[in-house]
């Protein structure tokens, strides 16, 4: 919203907010009864979720440089008990605030700095994109609104279509877990004419409290809490996306994204990476599109004394980026998973969008942590008759198949409406934990946001 346009200077105004209305059954397939009766967690809810989002910024400006200011803020409220049971929470919270100085070179060169609180993505989300946290104490779980790394030092430098950023970060992590997470790193990227991206990034963790965990030697055990074990964690990104591509690739879309991750102090030396290929169908009517992809993240080997289980970072869990199932993305972080997802996609009209996700979701290593304290248990092996282990993970690949059906209005330029429907059955890995095996777990959700 312009403000105020006056000789080289602006005042623009900033508003998001929206309603979320979720209802979930059998939530987390219902483990909690098995393994957490005492915690007399409901697995069936429903909640009312809310954000508000305004803002200011301003730019002064004139033939060689340009000063810019940015404030934002978020208010959020959950009413109801949200999926990690939490009634009627909620907060006001700083956004974003920064100061930014961008120029232009005599020899084409354009360069950027901005420091302070503000949102950074790189690449497609894979490691570096939610910079804050959202839901729980904070409210508004599904909608997650705060985007912003709460300390930021950006500086950017461009010619044409090819960007170098080098860039300090310190996520806006919840109070509660405040692990004192802080990142320093590279960034080159060239933008095609065509649409599409190539890049690469270097992201060095200098500091941190976040821990690691390691599986037992053999599986067999309970896992290793490994405390502050982020520190000293690098992480090389690689990334490319194709635009709009011509003669019999035209309608074709092809993507890879790849990472290695080590750190010398632990001995680690992990992976991960992901393929995508689309094809839309633009002769037919609603245009409809199929994408194909498999990301796949290292899990910890339990046979070797070194750790491979992949740190994502801060990626971006939406649909559109680097979620793992609609459900289960609730339970798994990305590492020791590897799913293939199929995505069909139409358009009645411009303004409305029917999207079907599918996702087959498997461990890659077996007794082996899934995410942080996951599924350690007594294991009595196949019949009961085994000798009882504690084992931690899966002792089969298949985890789950999430289905989500997802449909999208945009009512007027700003105002825009979403609907969702989603089921995940749970796979062998998780049926086994659990003497009978566990329900699908069902939910939906209908929303409607405002962006000015």
């Amino acid at each position: 919203m312009l403000l105020v346009d006056d000789e080289g200077f602006e005042i623009r105004g900033h508003l998001q907010g929206g309603v979320n209305a979720v209802a979930e059954t059998n939530l987390f397939w219902n483990l909690s009864d098995t393994f957490a009766p005492e915690e007399n967690f409901d697995p069936d809810t429903q909640w009312l979720e809310f954000y508000f989002k305004p803002g200011m910024s301003f730019t002064a400006q004139n033939e060689t440089i340009a000063v810019y200011v940015k404030v934002s803020g978020v208010a959020s409220y959950t009413e109801g008990t949200d999926a990690f049971d939490f009634t009627d929470q909620g907060d006001v919270t700083l956004e974003e605030a920064y100061l930014g100085v961008s120029t232009k070179t005599s020899g084409g060169f354009g360069i950027d700095v901005s420091v302070g609180a503000r949102e950074l993505r790189l690449g497609t989300g894979m490691l570096i994109a939610n910079g804050g946290s959202s839901g729980f104490e904070l409210g508004a779980l599904k909608f997650g609104p705060r985007k912003a790394w709460d300390m930021s030092a950006i500086a950017k430098l461009s010619k044409g279509r090819t960007t170098f950023t080098g860039f300090f970060l310190n996520p806006n992590e919840r109070p509660v877990i405040e692990n004192e997470n802080r990142l320093f790193g590279a960034d080159i990227r060239h933008d095609f004419e065509t649409g599409g991206f190539v890049g690469a990034s270097f992201i060095a963790v200098t500091k941190s409290g976040t821990p690691y965990v390691q599986a037992a030697p053999g599986g067999v055990g309970a896992p290793t809490v490994l405390d502050g074990a982020r520190d000293n964690t690098n992480t090389a990104n690689f990334y490319a996306r194709t635009g709009q591509l011509s003669g019999a690739l035209e309608n074709w879309l092809f993507a890879i994204d790849g990472a290695y991750q080590w750190n010398n102090d632990l001995d680690l030396s992990a992976w991960a990476g992901r393929v995508q290929v689309g094809y839309t169908f633009a002769n037919l009517g609603w245009k409809p599109s199929i994408t194909y992809s498999y990301q796949t993240f290292s899990g910890d080997d339990p046979d070797t004394p070194e750790l491979e289980r992949f740190d994502p970072l801060f990626y971006e869990g939406s649909p559109t980026a680097w979620v793992t199932g609609s459900k289960s993305s609730s339970v798994f972080i990305n590492s020791n998973v590897a799913a293939h997802g199929v995505a069909l996609q139409g358009r009645p009209s411009p303004k409305d969008t029917l999207t079907l996700r599918y996702a087959h979701i498997r461990a890659n290593e077996m007794r082996s942590p899934l995410q942080y304290g996951q599924a350690s248990r007594v294991d009595l092996g196949p019949g009961g008759d085994a000798p009882a282990n504690i084992v931690a993970g899966v002792t089969d690949a298949h985890v789950s198949d999430d289905l989500f059906i997802e449909y999208s209005r945009i009512i007027t330029r700003n105002l825009f409406l979403t609907v969702g429907l989603s089921i995940s059955e749970p796979g062998e890995g998780i049926e086994r934990t659990v003497p009978g095996g566990v329900p699908a777990w069902t939910g939906g959700f209908v929303n409607v946001v405002f962006n000015f």
